[in-house]
């Protein structure tokens, strides 16, 4: 693999994807810096291509907890970092205390919606009410003309003339995270940049060793930030202590197969931990928040092909893509699986998804993006949130 080197060209490229006229130096550009390697280069590349850089870490939660978590963004550990590599690049660093507006619209909204039988996704919740909104309204507030930050997809100008921009999956789709990021409003995406689009991970910590960077080698972030150890129980215990309302478990058939502690403890397509006899494999097929009962079955009973979304955001004229006609496009209902032919139309007010081959094991409160074609700079379309799903085939 070529490896990129902090050149001429590399900055040129830089300059290119920040996109703003004149010397790079008469523009003021905040850098959303997490503490990881990511952010960090993209701080180093806007320095190094002479913008006015400006870094900006968030406290997200209280800080004694977070000193003692690693492996999770926004911990005190990656705050510290986040500051040794603005002094190291020579730029100012700023913490912002966002907690109070973190556990408004991330943390209380997680653990409704798990209340709710859902499987929320709170890294998109965040990007939507902190990151891409809270930091971007502080970005304009310290008078900058953009806003980067170290998520792997591309933005370009459209060609049209409108000044809007588009979103796109990046050169590296191993790394592609426009799955977490298509709750972005158009606004939001004109005034944001990615200087990673065009490169792998492999290249990312080549180019943090070329800076000197002492993170060049840390981790990447695997845990969600609040939940330690990936214990979404504990978390939801502690702020809603009556969560752990007890119910039946059922089998699709009307069998009473065993009682359970709270629906929290379960997601759609679990099959371990259920604690129950049965001479076949069972898996949770449906959460009743209402009478609290967990459903079981066999894996067949998993299986959807019909989706109906709420919540939606368009990167795109909706009117481009919805009618009483479907329209081909490709899905994604998980981050990390690749994007499935589908196609997408508007039936009774709703907007509806309908697979071209069934999915396993799609839960209520997830996501599903919609993308004009497969792989490496695609456009991403919109999407929305999963309210219910069906197997109508």
């Amino acid at each position: 693999m070529e490896i990129i080197m902090l050149n001429d060209e590399t900055l040129r490229m830089i300059r290119d994807i920040i996109g703003l006229p004149g010397e790079p130096a008469d523009h003021r550009v905040v850098v959303a810096m997490s503490g990881g390697v990511d952010s960090s280069v993209a701080a180093g590349l806007v320095k190094q291509a002479g913008f006015d850089a400006i870094g900006i870490t968030l406290q997200l939660y209280d800080h004694g907890e977070a000193i003692a978590k690693k492996g999770a963004c926004c911990a005190g550990q990656d705050i510290h970092d986040a500051r040794q590599v603005a002094q190291k690049l020579g730029m100012p660093h700023y913490v912002l205390d966002y907690e109070s507006r973190f556990v408004d619209g991330v943390i209380n909204d997680f653990v409704d919606s798990y209340l709710a039988g859902e499987t929320p996704i709170p890294c998109v919740k965040c990007n939507q009410t902190v990151k891409f909104a809270d930091l971007l309204s502080q970005a304009r507030a310290l008078g900058a003309d953009a806003l980067v930050t170290g998520h792997y997809v591309e933005s370009r100008l459209r060609a049209d003339g409108s000044g809007h921009f588009d979103m796109l999956t990046p050169f590296d789709m191993a790394r592609d995270q426009s799955y977490f990021l298509f709750a972005t409003t158009q606004e939001q995406l004109d005034f944001l940049r990615f200087p990673l689009a065009g490169i792998s991970k492999e290249q990312t910590r080549q180019i943090a060793l070329e800076l000197g960077l002492d993170i060049a080698a840390k981790p990447d972030s695997q845990d969600i930030c609040f939940v330690p150890e990936g214990n979404y129980g504990d978390v939801i215990r502690k702020l809603r202590p009556d969560a752990d309302r007890q119910g039946d478990i059922v089998h699709v058939d009307g069998r009473v197969l065993g009682e359970h502690g709270g629906i929290i403890n379960y997601t759609i397509g679990q099959r371990r931990g259920l604690r129950i006899a049965d001479s076949a494999p069972l898996y949770v097929n449906k959460l009743d928040p209402e009478t609290a009962t967990v459903y079981v079955g066999p894996k067949e009973t998993l299986l959807r092909d019909t989706i109906y979304l709420k919540d939606m955001n368009w990167l795109v004229e909706k009117e481009q893509i919805l009618s009483d006609q479907a329209m081909s496009v490709y899905v994604k209902l998980r981050s990390t699986r690749p994007a499935a032919v589908a196609c997408v139309k508007q039936e009774e007010g709703e907007v509806v998804v309908e697979l071209a081959e069934g999915e396993y094991g799609i839960s209520p409160g997830q996501a599903c993006v919609i993308y004009e074609n497969p792989g490496a700079g695609a456009r991403i379309l919109g999407g929305g949130f999963i309210a219910r799903t069906e197997q109508k085939q």
